[in-house]
């Protein structure tokens, strides 16, 4: 449940630095940094017809030198990550400017990384100069907070963005652009808005709804944007001040979607606390000598003993062991294959009487307000 001292659903104004300080130590689920690239520009650029491009020259992008850049990433990823819960996970998302430094540190810090995910652009901007190949993908890193991170991964809702097939990890998405893009007098409002159907996949693949989402770049406001669409709470730190009052005015803008990307019932299975098959034997929902049935095969018949293993054919272990066993070693979730009978005869899935059970001692996290916030 998220922690009452949290700042839900706002914008913070500010160094990020000294307001993640404030925050309670393992306090969010999940984090997405856009940081400033270091892109190093040395002049203007201008297109062939002699029209200047509008490149990311700001200043906020400017560092003295690598040692200086890798000193600020160092102190906000570790600023992130101590408000990151025991179970959260952080995407931070790069060019060839910065990726490789940012992986290291990250690494260094005790991050593990999980996926680098390759951003695509069907529409990139190309290299006017002809000097280099057109940059036409952007990185992200997906990490968890330590090796042992028992992360959200919503693995079978994530299908969703690939025709019903196991999401990879190069995603093919235009940059910001049209209608979407912000602009003010007419200017992009942003530099580098990032596309909202980029951030819907993050946080659809990472985090629950009622999860706390901190963006501590939060520029535009794309993350806040998307996690109040898709019932998250959300929490933005940014700096510069030209940008809040359009990060605010877009986010309360925003309806929240009751039904997007609804998760996947296997998925929220998963995130349920483990019960182990014993527990079954001490309620009283299956006793020792009673019998199990393969997929429903009564000829595959297994004895549960006393100690809640299973005996078949000679063969005993647990109810996952000895489906694996039958199925020639292939890997088996046990409670997806064995049946019990039931008091009418009729062979019941074994899941139905774990989902049986509500031993959870607390409730879920309350989703996000639907109304904005009205700092």
């Amino acid at each position: 449940m998220a922690s009452p001292a949290l700042p839900l659903d706002q914008l913070i104004q500010g160094d990020c630095l000294s307001i993640l300080a404030e925050f309670p130590e393992e306090s969010v689920d999940l984090v997405f940094a856009d940081p400033p690239y270091n892109l190093q520009l040395q002049q203007d650029l201008w297109r062939p017809n002699m029209t200047k491009v509008d490149a990311v020259d700001d200043d906020w992008d400017r560092f003295s030198s690598f040692e200086a850049y890798d000193l600020f990433t160092r102190q906000w990823l570790s600023a992130c990550r101590r408000v990151l819960n025991k179970d959260g996970t952080i995407w931070v998302i790069g060019t060839y400017h910065n990726i490789y430094r940012l992986g290291t540190i990250m690494q260094d810090l005790g991050f593990w990384v999980l996926n680098d995910v390759v951003w695509i652009k069907t529409n990139p901007m190309p290299n006017f100069r002809g000097v280099r190949l057109t940059n036409a993908h952007e990185t992200l890193l997906w990490a968890a907070k330590t090796k042992t991170t028992k992360y959200t991964f919503n693995h079978h809702t994530a299908k969703v963005f690939n025709n019903g097939k196991q999401l990879r990890s190069d995603w093919y998405l235009p940059i910001c652009s049209g209608a979407e893009r912000l602009k003010v007098d007419g200017k992009k409002a942003h530099s580098t808005q990032k596309p909202e159907a980029l951030l819907q996949r993050v946080i659809t693949v990472s985090s629950k709804v009622g999860d706390v989402v901190l963006d501590p770049f939060f520029g535009s406001g794309t993350t806040g944007a998307v996690a109040k669409r898709l019932l998250r709470h959300w929490i933005g730190i940014e700096k510069a001040g030209e940008y809040i009052d359009i990060a605010r005015e877009r986010i309360e803008k925003v309806v929240p979607d009751m039904f997007a990307q609804s998760p996947d019932l296997r998925d929220e299975l998963r995130h349920k606390p483990r019960v182990p098959f014993s527990t079954l034997l001490s309620k009283g929902l299956l006793s020792a000598g009673q019998r199990l049935y393969f997929r429903r095969e009564r000829s595959k018949a297994a004895t549960i003993n006393a100690d809640a293993s299973l005996t078949f054919d000679g063969y005993t272990g647990s109810i996952h062991q000895v489906g694996k066993h039958i199925m020639g070693g292939s890997p088996c979730n046990g409670w997806d294959h064995w049946y019990f009978e039931a008091p009418n005869g009729e062979l019941r899935l074994l899941d139905e009487l774990r989902q049986s059970l509500d031993e959870s001692p607390s409730k879920s996290p309350s989703p996000p307000r639907l109304l904005p916030n009205s700092e």
